[in-house]
């Protein structure tokens, strides 16, 4: 029997503008509920935070909550203005935590609490918010985009601490890795109505295109507005997805490529078979160093950029990636060694402040400069029909951009830096405040671009779908270089690790005598081979078996109706994760014995 609910809002409706942002809402919110929120940018996700915590009054419908319940919010952007430090930001209020317990979180974040409040970085300002909420010990967690501008490092210290947090929480998050790890079930907030699904985020996609797909069928027996209508739902959801996988195979291809160019893991130095590679390369890194003082930012660093990378950048706050950034693109000289850029290389930069979007101009204006058309990259558009690329309506085109969500800000600006013409894209952080749907946009015009591509970003996922090198730092001036994205920059550094580890263990035990030395194996052994080729099938087996399960765990009432196949169906899902994570571990030992050989 399901908890009772500790919150809850029936008949809930909002009218913004000229009408209902949505109405008819009922949620009911358990005392252990893990829940991801998801839709589209303006679909009012961080509004419907608000109400719940009370923050802003709805026009229609019912709150209950339970006596004694504490309702604690992250907003995306908290105030900051009139506090002296981020200490006095933390203790604000009637409902301030406890002193004692702030600095607990604070020093397990690394940040210092002492720091004036308007100078602090968004990332400071980011953990400052989170030690406040969290130090507050509340029962329901509403966490609107909790990982924008924090480092991987702290990402995950956040997701350890809310997998041992006893509360509930619900979370707005454009990161998938964070999702798919964390919740348990999903409300999906789409054209003011809020639909709810036992499922975590890891079985949102499925849900939402079978939606979509149920929305098709019965809109054929509408009128052609509707037919429409759904044929962009299915198109631009579903067959953007499916023309991502392609992206996605042409993107290991790449990766693969990268791969055979790179030397010896760490050496970053590349292989020139022809000078065909030489003419394609675009920025050229050789034994650079960049120093602050006494400390080392960048140590030893070459690298060879070609045209058509994707590079991403990744690391803690502090360990150097915007200086990585600026030695590459010219910003900043290095110390010693050189870094040279070819001479026809003109850049676009997109900053993670979104600083050039002035609230008081238009769509239009922003655009096209209050005309009809725009100049996308040579090829001459109606700026309406540029709008619906990056999915706006567009009737907004005459929407003042202050009125605008902050996801939709920064689609817009993603839209017109997209239209310059350039050979080299540099983007700062690209994936705050932007929606699933708009990530998945995103990619997409990324594997499209004919020029360069600099990534810095903490979004794992985005990395892993879009980069062909990984410039991965650890804070020692080195730089790792990893044909790949953010898992196998993890993979690598574990390696390492795990070497030291069964060093340490033979040092402890009797040393036996060295056994006679084996030739040299020249080839992988027939099972091994099979286990090479069959495991990525067999893991992808897994995955569908994985998500079948937690769909039939869905129905509400199928714990009660047959407990017997509930316990089944979990244990089934169990033992299935259990098999993938030794498929994959057995599929890693043998890549890396293939790169041996």
């Amino acid at each position: 029997m399901a908890a009772a609910p500790i919150l809850s809002w029936e008949g809930l409706g909002l009218i913004q503008g000229s009408g209902w942002l949505f109405q008819d809402i009922d949620l009911h919110i358990g005392p252990r509920d893990r829940l991801a929120l998801i839709g589209r940018n303006g679909a009012g996700k961080t509004t419907l935070l608000r109400l719940i915590a009370n923050r802003i009054e709805a026009d229609r419908g019912k709150r209950s909550i339970k006596p004694g319940t504490k309702v604690v919010l992250l907003e995306q952007d908290p105030f900051f203005s009139g506090f002296d430090t981020l200490m006095d930001f933390a203790l604000s209020g009637d409902d301030a935590p406890p002193r004692h317990a702030v600095e607990a979180i604070a020093g397990q974040l690394g940040i210092d609490m002492a720091r004036p409040a308007d100078s602090a970085s968004g990332g400071e300002r980011r953990r400052a918010s989170l030690a406040r909420v969290l130090a507050m010990e509340p029962d329901l967690l509403l966490l609107d985009e909790p990982t924008n501008h924090l480092d991987l490092a702290a990402i995950d210290w956040l997701e350890s601490w809310l997998e041992r947090f006893n509360g509930a929480f619900i979370t707005i998050s454009h990161d998938r890795t964070f999702l798919k790890r964390l919740t348990r079930a999903t409300l999906w907030l789409d054209r003011g109505s809020l639909r709810r699904k036992e499922v975590g985020f890891g079985g949102y996609e499925a849900w939402e295109e079978q939606v979509y797909a149920e929305e098709a069928r019965a809109a054929e027996k509408l009128d052609a507005k509707l037919k429409l209508e759904a044929h962009w739902l299915e198109r631009g959801v579903t067959a953007r997805r499916k023309r991502n996988q392609g992206r996605l195979e042409k993107l290991w291809e790449m990766r693969a490529q990268r791969a055979a160019m790179i030397g010896p893991a760490g050496a970053a130095k590349l292989k020139l078979a022809s000078d065909d590679v030489k003419t394609k390369s675009v920025i050229v890194a050789e034994k650079v160093t960049k120093r602050f003082g006494d400390r080392a930012i960048i140590r030893d660093f070459s690298l060879r950029i070609q045209r058509g990378d994707r590079i991403g950048i990744v690391g803690a706050n502090g360990a150097g990636k915007t200086t990585l950034l600026k030695l590459l693109t010219g910003e900043i000289e290095p110390d010693e060694g050189s870094v040279t850029r070819a001479r026809t290389l003109s850049g676009v930069m997109i900053d993670q402040q979104r600083s050039l979007m002035s609230p008081d101009k238009t769509v239009r204006q922003v655009l096209a400069e209050g005309g009809d058309w725009i100049d996308v990259r040579g090829v001459r558009k109606h700026v309406q029909g540029y709008l619906k690329e990056f999915l706006f309506d567009p009737a907004m085109v005459d929407t003042k951009v202050g009125i605008l969500s902050g996801g939709e800000r920064s689609r817009l600006l993603l839209a017109r830096e997209f239209a310059r013409k350039s050979n080299l894209l540099v983007l700062d952080e690209p994936t705050n405040d932007l929606d699933l749907e708009t990530l998945d946009l995103l990619q997409e015009v990324i594997a499209d671009y004919d020029g360069t591509v600099l990534i810095v970003s903490h979004d794992r996922d985005f990395l892993d779908k879009t980069v062909t090198v990984t410039l991965g730092l650890d804070g020692s001036g080195k730089v790792d270089v990893v044909a790949g994205g953010y898992e196998d920059w993890q993979a690598k550094r574990a390696r390492p690790v795990a070497a030291s580890k069964a060093k340490e263990e033979r040092t402890d035990k009797p040393v036996p005598a060295p056994p006679q030395t084996p030739p040299r194996k020249t080839k992988l052994s027939y099972k091994d081979q099979r286990d090479y080729e069959l495991l990525p099938a067999r893991i992808e087996e897994l995955d569908a078996m994985i998500a079948r399960g937690e769909t039939a765990l869905v129905d509400p009432g199928l714990y009660s109706r047959d407990p017997a196949k509930f316990a089944q169906i979990t244990e089934a899902i169990a033992q299935c994760r259990a098999e993938k994570d030794a498929a994959e571990e057995r599929w890693l030992e043998l890549a890396e014995a293939v790169e041996a050989l």
